[in-house]
C-alpha cells in the first residue's frame, strides 16, 4: 500500500474561506493519508480536527494568519525513503524566486521544499535538482491582493514516495464552462539525483 503525503495550507477558514470544497473533502477521507504536511494559515481549531481525523500524522508550520499558534515551528523537515522534504510558508522568505527557494531548500539541506507564498495558485518545478512545490490553498481562498477578476483555483497535492522517486499528484476544482465544479488530477514525477560511487 501506498504511503500517502497530504500536502495542503493556505485554508483561511473561516475568514476568506468558508471550508474545504465538499468535492475534496469526499477524496480526503479517513485511512488514506498517512501523513500531513499543512503549510500554514489553518487558522481554525475546526479544520485542524478534520485534518487530524484524515491522517494522525499532521505535520504544521506556522502561516503569517496563524496569530493564536504563536508556538508552532516555521519549518519542518520529514523524511520519506531517500527523499528529505522541507516545508514552509512563504512569509519568511524575502521572495519566491527559484534562487531564493533553492537557497532554502539547501540550508533546510532538502531534495524538495513546499512552500506556501500567498499566491494561493499551485506551482511546481524542477530547479538545481530541488524539486519545489506550492500546493495553493485548498479552499481557493482569495489573498488580500485579490482585484476579482483572476478566479483562484483550489487545489491540494498528494506525494508518493518510493525510494529515491517521488509522485506528485495535484488536484485542482476546476469550473467547466456550464459551471458545473469537477476534480482535475495531474500527475508529476520527481528523481532525486543520486551521486554516483568511485571507479572500482
Amino acid at each position: 500500500m501506498a504511503f500517502l503525503i497530504l500536502v495542503i495550507g493556505d485554508l483561511h477558514i473561516p475568514d476568506r474561506a468558508l471550508d474545504i470544497p465538499p468535492k475534496f473533502k469526499k477524496l480526503l477521507s479517513p485511512g488514506k493519508i498517512a501523513q500531513t504536511l499543512c503549510l500554514g494559515n489553518l487558522t481554525d481549531r475546526a479544520t485542524y480536527d478534520y485534518l487530524r481525523s484524515i491522517s494522525p500524522d499532521l505535520r504544521l508550520v506556522r502561516g503569517r494568519m496563524d496569530v493564536e499558534a504563536a508556538s508552532l515551528p516555521l519549518t519542518q523537515v520529514v523524511t520519506h525513503g531517500a527523499v528529505r522534504i522541507g516545508f514552509l510558508e512563504g512569509f519568511t522568505l524575502v521572495s519566491d524566486e527559484p534562487d531564493v527557494l533553492l537557497a532554502e531548500a539547501n540550508r533546510l539541506d532538502v531534495d524538495v521544499l513546499c512552500w506556501s507564498g500567498g499566491s494561493h495558485r499551485f506551482e511546481c518545478f524542477e530547479y538545481m535538482d530541488k524539486f519545489f512545490v506550492n500546493p495553493g490553498s485548498a479552499t481557493g481562498a482569495m489573498t488580500p491582493d485579490w482585484n476579482g477578476e483572476e478566479e483562484v483555483v483550489p487545489s491540494f497535492c498528494l506525494m508518493d514516495v518510493q525510494g529515491i522517486s517521488l509522485t506528485l499528484y495535484v488536484y485542482q476544482l476546476r469550473k467547466g464552462e456550464n459551471g458545473t465544479e469537477n476534480v482535475a488530477v495531474e500527475k508529476v514525477t520527481y528523481t532525486k539525483p543520486v551521486e554516483p560511487t568511485g571507479a572500482s
